[in-house]
C-alpha cells in the first residue's frame, strides 16, 4: 500500500490519474493532498542527447536526427549548442614535445624536357 508523504497515513489513498511523463498520482483522503510516490524523470536521457550530439558530429543535419531519434529538431540544435558552449575555447596543448630529423630527398615526377641524346 501507498504511504502519503505528507501525513504518513496507508489508509485511503486513491489513484487520481497520472503525470505527462507517464507517473500515477494519488490522493490521500485524509489530509486531501496529492502526491507521485515514484516519479519518472521528465524530458530526455543523457544517453540520448550524447547520440544526437555524436551524429551531428558525424555530419547527420539537425531534421534528420530529429527524424532518427523522434525528438524535435529545435531539441537537437539545443543539445548541439549546449556541447558546443561547454568546450574549452582554445584546443589543449600537447605536453611533450618532440624532435624530428628529416633527411632532404629530391624526386623528379614529371617527364624531362629535353630527349636522349644518343
Amino acid at each position: 500500500m501507498k504511504t502519503c508523504p505528507y501525513c504518513q497515513s496507508t489508509e485511503r489513498q486513491v489513484k487520481t490519474g497520472r503525470t505527462s511523463s507517464g507517473s500515477q498520482r494519488y490522493k490521500c483522503q485524509l489530509c486531501q493532498r496529492r502526491y507521485t510516490p515514484e516519479p519518472k524523470q521528465a524530458g530526455y536521457s543523457d544517453e540520448l542527447r550524447r547520440q544526437a550530439v555524436q551524429m551531428y558530429v558525424d555530419g547527420t543535419n539537425f531534421r534528420r536526427i530529429a527524424r532518427h531519434l523522434n525528438v524535435n529538431h529545435q531539441s537537437v540544435i539545443n543539445w548541439v549548442n549546449a556541447h558546443a558552449d561547454s568546450l574549452p575555447d582554445t584546443p589543449p596543448q600537447p605536453q611533450t614535445t618532440t624532435i624530428i630529423e628529416q633527411d632532404e630527398l629530391f624526386t623528379f615526377i614529371e617527364d624531362k624536357k629535353t630527349g636522349p641524346m644518343s
